[in-house]
């Protein structure tokens, strides 16, 4: 399922995919509460969370990266 998703998330743009990256925080800041306050049941969505996002970060990073290395590179 991971793959599947990493997918999706290879083909959105930089706004999107900070859109999501922002709807993600929100959403693991909401899941923290409710376990906080003993309304969660489900305890594995934080894990499952705090992944997804560690991924959009890591494509963000990665599409930023070749962004300015393609500027450096045309800058020679």
């Amino acid at each position: 399922m991971a793959t599947k998703r990493f997918k999706e998330l290879k083909n959105l743009s930089n706004a999107e995919l900070t859109t999501k990256i922002r709807e993600s925080e929100s959403q693991l800041f909401e899941v923290r509460m409710k376990k906080s306050t003993g309304q969660l049941e489900d305890t594995a969505s934080i894990w499952r969370l705090r992944k997804d996002l560690a991924r959009m970060k890591m494509l963000l990073g990665q599409v930023n990266l070749d962004a300015a290395q393609a500027s450096v590179k045309a800058a020679r």
